[in-house]
C-alpha cells in the first residue's frame, strides 16, 4: 500500500484543527492524567500503563500508582516487589521495571524532574519515541508529533482516504501528521488529545461511527466510500494457553503470598506442562521479574505446599522456590 496523499492544504487544515477541538472540548471522557494539574510524571506514567491496554484498565492503577509514588524520587526509593505487587494484572509487568529504572534515572541525572528534552527523554528506560512525544505534549505542553494506534488510524482515513495505516510508521506518514499539525504548541496539544480521542471513541478501527464524526465533511476515506483495507495485516496470537498466559499466572501466584513459591507448588496451581513451565520461568528470570529464593543458609527452597509430587523436567527449576525480585 504506496501513500500518495495529496498534501494538507492549509485551509483545510485549520478546518481540521477548529472541528477537532470543539468536539473534543464536548465529547472528552474526563481522564485524570489530562487534568491541567497532573505532572508531567504523571502523563509519563499513564503513556507507559496505556501501552497496549485499555483505558479502563489503566485508571484505576495508575490512581493507586501516583497515590503511592507521586513523584519519581519515591517510586526510586520503593521496592521492585512493591512496584509489581501494584501493578496487579495490568499486563506486560516489564515495563513496571522500566518505570522503576526510568525513575532512579530522573533522580540520578535530573535532580528527581522528568526532563523536558526529547533527547533526555528517549534516554530513559523504555521510553521510545512515541512516550517521548505524548509527554512534551501532554506533559509540558511543548509541539510534538505524537502517533499512536488512534492517531494513526485517523489521519490515515481523513488524510490519505485509506481504512487503515501500514504495520509500521513510515516518513512519509510522520511527515504527512506533523504538516497537519497546528503551529500553536498549546493548540497542538490540544489538537493531538482530540484526534486521539476521537480515534478511541468515534473513529474505531473495526465499528466507525462516521455518522457522529466532526470531520466526516473533510475525510478523504468517507468520501471515497469508505473502501476496505487491502494491506497486509499481523496475524494474532491467540491467548488461551499461551506462554504470555502462564507467565502472567506465575507473576499473580507470586504477588499473592511474601513468600517464595516452590516449583512443585507452581505446577499444581497453574496445571500446565512441564516444558511450558520451565520455559515461562527461564523467560521471566531472563526479564528480571522474578528471582530465585534461596534459604539463611544459601541453599535453594525445595518443599512444595502440601507435600505436592509432580514430574520436573529440568532439576534445575525442580529444586528452585520463586518470588518477586526484592
Amino acid at each position: 500500500m504506496v501513500d500518495q496523499s495529496p498534501p494538507v492544504r492549509p485551509r483545510v487544515a485549520s478546518a481540521l484543527h477548529r472541528a477537532i477541538v470543539h468536539w473534543y472540548a464536548e465529547e472528552a471522557r474526563a481522564l485524570p492524567w489530562r487534568d491541567p494539574d497532573c505532572s508531567a510524571w504523571g502523563v509519563l506514567v499513564s503513556e507507559v500503563m496505556l501501552q497496549q491496554t485499555r483505558v479502563s484498565r489503566v485508571e484505576p492503577v495508575w490512581r493507586s500508582w501516583l497515590e503511592s509514588w507521586p513523584t519519581p524520587a519515591e517510586l526510586a526509593a520503593a521496592s521492585t516487589a512493591d512496584a509489581l505487587r501494584a501493578w496487579g494484572r495490568l499486563g506486560y509487568p516489564r515495563r513496571a521495571l522500566r518505570l522503576i529504572e526510568c525513575a532512579r534515572m530522573i533522580v540520578d541525572r535530573h535532580g528527581g524532574d522528568v526532563p523536558r528534552g526529547y533527547d533526555e527523554l528517549t534516554a530513559l528506560p523504555g521510553v521510545g519515541d512515541y512516550t517521548a512525544s505524548a509527554v512534551l505534549a501532554f506533559g509540558f505542553g511543548e509541539r510534538a508529533v505524537v502517533l499512536d494506534t488512534n492517531v494513526r488510524r485517523v489521519l490515515t482515513r481523513v488524510l490519505a482516504g485509506q481504512a487503515l495505516p501500514t504495520p509500521h510508521l513510515t516518513a512519509a506518514e510522520r511527515a504527512r501528521a506533523a504538516a497537519a499539525l497546528p503551529v500553536q504548541p498549546d493548540r497542538a496539544a490540544a489538537w493531538t488529545v482530540g484526534v486521539m480521542e476521537l480515534g478511541a471513541l468515534i473513529c474505531t478501527a473495526s465499528s466507525p461511527d462516521c455518522a457522529g464524526c466532526p470531520l466526516t465533511r473533510h475525510c478523504a476515506w468517507y468520501q471515497a466510500g469508505l473502501p476496505a483495507d487491502d494491506g497486509p495485516r499481523r496475524r494474532v496470537q491467540s491467548w488461551a494457553g499461551s506462554d504470555r498466559q502462564v507467565r502472567g499466572l506465575i507473576m499473580a501466584a507470586l504477588r499473592d503470598t511474601a513468600e517464595p513459591v516452590s516449583y512443585l507448588r507452581l505446577g499444581t496451581l497453574l496445571g500446565v506442562g512441564v516444558d511450558q513451565l520451565d520455559r515461562c520461568l527461564a523467560s521471566l528470570l531472563a526479564d528480571g521479574l522474578v528471582q530465585r529464593a534461596t534459604d539463611t543458609d544459601g541453599s535453594l527452597f525445595a518443599t512444595g505446599a502440601g507435600g505436592e509430587q509432580r514430574e520436573a523436567g529440568d532439576r534445575e527449576f525442580a529444586l528452585g522456590a520463586y518470588r518477586l525480585p526484592s
